[in-house]
Parts: structure tokens; sequence; C-alpha cells
């Protein structure tokens, strides 16, 4: 048992000493309760010394895997380009050689060749792009979304005119930002909406935006801004929500729509690295909106 002992002065009216109070206090719990907290805080030490270990092994590990991420983008760029662009020339050579009395099939063989390097050659791209979303990101600066849509648009006017779309879009913010991948996500995002439209029905896209007040925005730190790309195309059923944002998921055949299944893929990348969230909603044949939240400045701390 531990304890304390403590005394004090007993004096009468006049102040004269009569006694002593002893006062014998049982400190044990105290006691048992300082070394339990001396042994939490040893524990928590080892804890936290171990998860700094392991941190660091994290570290190492993503930048090994950066590297080999930055060796694949070099070998795709350069190893893999080549060949297929000899195999797209002279496929084409073939075909437009004068006089060249080439049979009906041997003609549909190098057309089939040639289409087959073509989609090969935007596989490589979607790969590259998705890469460099870690290993060619670019710093955070202060991005006008309303100068990068009309951007985006500018390259997308030749799928616009022949789509027959049309694009609305209402104010945006300027937010801190990677600019080339805001660029990538809106691109992404409004040429699917134009793309995944329904037969004979023209697509119809609005994009819209909004800084979230503080009861929209409970799960975030600081300011956060959400937009929507809405589209009136043909839609999807909500149970495969998770799958549109996995590498290589396709819901349409090749033959219906062309692309790699890749586009929401690096969107879903983009939105992570800026601390981001995206989803959607949807039904079949009645269009889709997709849901991007991002915070305004950076860092934003997400509240656990």
């Amino acid at each position: 048992m531990d304890i304390r002992l403590s005394a004090a002065p007993l004096r009468d009216d006049r102040g004269e000493t009569t006694g002593v109070l002893v006062m014998i206090e049982d400190i044990s719990g105290r006691k048992r309760a300082e070394q339990a907290l001396r042994e939490a805080y040893d524990v928590l030490e080892r804890k936290v010394a171990e998860r700094t270990i392991e941190l660091q092994a994290a570290n190492k590990e993503l930048q090994r895997s950066n590297a080999e991420l930055e060796q694949f983008a070099y070998v795709a760029s350069h190893d893999l380009r080549e060949p297929l662009r000899k195999i797209q020339t002279f496929s084409d050579r073939l075909r437009a050689e004068p006089g060249a009395s080439l049979e009906e099939q041997t003609r549909d063989y190098l057309g089939r060749m040639h289409e087959a390097a073509a989609r090969m050659q935007v596989l490589i791209n979607d790969l590259l792009a998705f890469s460099r979303v870690t290993t060619r990101a670019q710093p955070f600066a202060q991005v006008d979304l309303n100068q990068v849509v009309k951007e985006v648009l500018s390259d997308l006017e030749v799928t616009i005119d022949r789509t027959q779309g049309k694009v609305e879009v209402g104010p945006l913010p300027t937010i801190e930002a990677d600019p080339t991948q805001m660029h990538q996500l809106f691109q992404n995002l409004i040429s699917n909406a134009l793309k995944f439209h329904r037969p004979e029905v023209p697509p119809e896209v609005r994009v819209q935006g909004e800084i979230l007040n503080r009861a929209d925005r409970s799960s975030w730190k600081g300011e956060a801004f959400q937009f929507t790309v809405e589209d009136n195309g043909i839609g999807f059923e909500e149970k495969y929500l998770d799958r549109i944002f996995m590498l290589f998921q396709r819901l349409h055949g090749r033959e219906e729509y062309e692309g790699t299944g890749m586009g929401l893929a690096i969107c879903r990348k983009i939105v992570d690295r800026h601390a981001g969230e995206i989803t959607a909603r949807s039904r079949p044949g009645e269009g889709s909106v997709f849901i991007v939240t991002l915070p305004v400045a950076r860092p934003a701390e997400k509240v656990l």
C-alpha cells in the first residue's frame, strides 16, 4: 500500500499549539493510475515509432511504384508507339498502292489491322494519361474554372458540331488545383456526356457549380466547391456506380460507343489527388449527373 502522511498544528483561541492533526492518505490508486499512464505512454511511443517506420517504408514503396510508372510511361511513349506507327503506315501504303490488285478480303484484313492499331494507340495514350496523374503532376495554383471549361469546349468543338450537341455552363469559381488535371477532369466528363447520347437525340449537357455552405460541407474543413455535369443521355443503372470508375470498365460494347473505359478512372484519380470526391446519379434512358466535390484551397482536411 502507498500512503502519504501530512501534519498540521492545532491551535486554541490564543494561538497556542494544543496538538497535531495527522492525516494518512491512501494514494495506492493514484500511484497505480500514474503507473498505468506511464505504461500507456510507453506503448503509444512504441506504436508511433512503429507507425513512423511503416510510413517510411510505404513512402519508399510509393516512390518505387512511381518510378516504375515513370518507366512504363517512357516505354509506352517510345517502344510501343513506334511499332504501332509502322503498322498503320505500311497498312495505309498497301491499301493506297497505285495499281495494287488486292483482293477484297486482303483489303478487309488490312483495314482491321489498321483499326486495331489505332485502338491500341488510344489505349496507350489513356494509360499514359492515367499514370501521369501521379508521375507528371503539376504544382497547385489558382485556377479559373470558367477559363478551363472555355478551353475544353474549344477542344470539343468538332464533337459538339458532329453530334449537334449543346453545352450550357454556369458560373464557376477559382480554386487551388493542378491546372492541367482540371482540364483533363472537365474534358473527360463533358466528352463522356456528349458521347453517351441516345440515338437520334442530340446531347444536352449542363455544367453548374456552387460553393457549399457549412451545412452541406459538414465533413470538410474550409471551403468546398461542388460542380455537376448533367446530360440527357443513355444513363446507366446505379448498381454499376462503383464499376464505372474502375480501369477498363465498360457498360457498353465498343461497337456501340468507342473508348477504352479509362476516362472515369482518370477522373477519380485526379479527384483523389485533389482530396475530393466524385460520384454520380443516373437512370437508364434518363441521363446522368456526375457530381464532383473539391476543396477550394489546398490542402483540405477531411473531418474524421
